[in-house]
């Protein structure tokens, strides 16, 4: 028997995580077919310091401004803004003030 399919959806990303001072949070707020989406908050000045994803992954800043570094160069994003990553890039990222960010891990083994 074939699984059911469905469809999944979020009212309001941002309000799912609040900033914590001197903090970095996330929170998986989503796990469909293909991708899963975590949430990240970061206080002014917090980071991920440099580090890989083993698949695919997208950065979508919500609210504030982050710096992403990664191949050789460093992008400044704002609300809106997005960047791809491939599968073990190493990556950093850096919280110009207090942000929201959405990460998307495109994971084909990823059911829902």
């Amino acid at each position: 028997m074939a699984d059911e399919q469905r469809m999944t959806h979020v009212d309001d990303l941002a309000a799912l995580i609040e900033v914590n001072e001197a903090a970095t949070v996330s929170r998986t707020v989503m796990r469909a077919e293909g991708a899963r989406l975590v949430l990240f908050s970061f206080d002014t000045g917090e980071e991920l310091s440099e580090h890989t994803a083993a698949m695919p992954v997208l950065l979508w800043v919500l609210g504030g401004r982050l710096t992403v570094t990664a191949g050789g160069e460093t992008v400044a994003l704002g609300p809106g803004g997005i960047v791809h990553l491939p599968t073990r890039m190493p990556h950093a990222i850096v919280a110009q003030e207090p942000t929201r960010m959405m990460l998307v891990m495109l994971d084909a083994r990823e059911h829902g």
